[in-house]
């Protein structure tokens, strides 16, 4: 992706006042239902993330889902991003998540497909979807919109391959965003979403099928524009992308959180938060308990920034080290630690640059606001974000 995941806001002036949000402890302590983690496909690269460390990390233990990112759309067809990376880099006994080196017999599995089967044997309970699109690779949606059975049938021949039988549990749709503004604009229309996932539906039977979903609330906006009310009696559920509402591509700020749950004084542009998206879907008709809030396991931040509090200038993004302006929150905690919360999230002032993030303590709070919403649970982009003993998913799973 990525981050393949930006909604870009119209830049405003904040003002000082600020809110910060304390939350009421629920009265129950039942578990907060689906935690679902993105695994990326790239990652074994520069990141040096595997599915080893999914388990060594303790995070396979407290996943219910994992989203497997990302599958491309091509031809009006769900392709294999990486093959070499999904099924053939070969793992040693030492990089492997169960100990026992990959083989080059005939017909033998490695790669991520692989590694993820061997992970769900450990882990009975670990479904994995095959999610398609993302920021990058959603620009395909709209010729499969066209034809949208032959899409499903495309998609479900390659989860079924014979190659990897049983690694996949569904299908993830992540179109960003549908008759609406991504990387590029689809004008598929209105209907088109909800096609496509009455076919994938039809197709999958009582496999999994979801969609990420845009997080946008503003009047008009990108919740407006497709019908997810109509689609959501076809999804299990849907992963509500409630992050990445500023950022630094608005390179002067005013400085925001990324991910903030709730509004407050001087937020750059209305509703563009998390409660009011997850509340715009409600009353459209979504069930609650269809809807997963979106956690990311990173912040994003400015450099030349000379006040602590939101609503500074900058001078542009903070260097990160994949992408200017981004930075895993396992780098983060160290080398800016939060000095403040606003809106349910987290905010760092540190020398000239300024970061918002999630925290172990404000993602209890989002999990809190969960429960107390009857929602279906919570989702993290991704999982190489967190630290090696899973500091976060530890959070949003206890």
């Amino acid at each position: 992706m990525f981050r393949n995941r930006k909604l870009f806001a119209a830049a405003g002036v904040l003002a000082a006042a600020l809110m910060t949000v304390t939350f009421t402890p629920p009265a129950s302590s039942a578990p907060v239902g689906k935690v679902l983690g993105y695994f990326t496909e790239w990652g074994v690269y520069d990141r040096n993330y595997h599915v080893k460390n999914v388990e060594t990390s303790g995070s396979a233990a407290k996943l219910t889902h994992l989203n497997y990112a990302f599958g491309n759309v091509t031809n009006g067809q769900c392709a294999i991003g990486d093959t070499y990376a999904a099924y053939d880099k070969a793992y040693t006994a030492d990089t492997s998540v169960d100990g026992v080196a990959d083989t080059w017999d005939n017909g033998a599995l490695r790669g991520n497909f692989g590694q993820l089967k061997r992970l769900k044997a450990m882990h009975p309970g670990l479904k994995v979807l095959y999610s398609f699109g993302g920021w990058t690779w959603s620009s395909g949606f709209a010729q499969a919109a066209q034809n949208p059975a032959a899409f499903a049938e495309s998609c479900y021949n390659l989860l079924n391959d014979p190659r990897w039988a049983g690694v996949f549990d569904g299908i993830d749709i992540d179109w960003e965003y549908p008759n609406a503004c991504g990387l590029s604009c689809d004008t598929s229309g209105p209907d088109a979403f909800r096609n496509l996932m009455a076919a994938l539906r039809a197709k999958f039977g009582g496999k999994l099928v979801t969609a990420a979903i845009t997080a946008d609330g503003t009047s008009g906006g990108k919740i407006d524009a497709a019908d997810y009310a109509g689609a959501a009696q076809y999804v299990d559920w849907y992963n509500v992308m409630t992050y990445d509402y500023f950022g630094a591509w608005a390179a002067s700020g005013p400085t925001a959180p990324h991910s903030p749950l709730t509004s407050y004084n001087g937020i750059p542009t209305a509703n563009f938060y998390s409660d009011a998206a997850i509340q715009k879907l409600k009353s459209k008709g979504v069930p609650s308990s269809k809807l997963l809030l979106g956690i990311g396991f990173y912040g994003r931040g400015w450099t030349g920034v000379t006040q602590s509090a939101p609503g500074g200038s900058a001078s542009g993004p903070a260097p990160g080290k994949y992408e200017q302006g981004i930075e895993d929150y396992k780098v983060l905690k160290t080398r800016c630690p939060s000095t403040g919360t606003v809106a349910g999230t987290a905010y760092a002032f540190c020398g000239n640059e300024w970061w918002s993030y999630d925290t172990p303590a404000t993602i209890a709070g989002k999990m809190t606001y969960a429960r107390n919403q009857g929602l279906g649970g919570a989702f993290f982009w991704e999982l190489s974000g967190d630290t090696a003993n899973g500091e976060l998913i530890t959070a949003m799973s206890s």
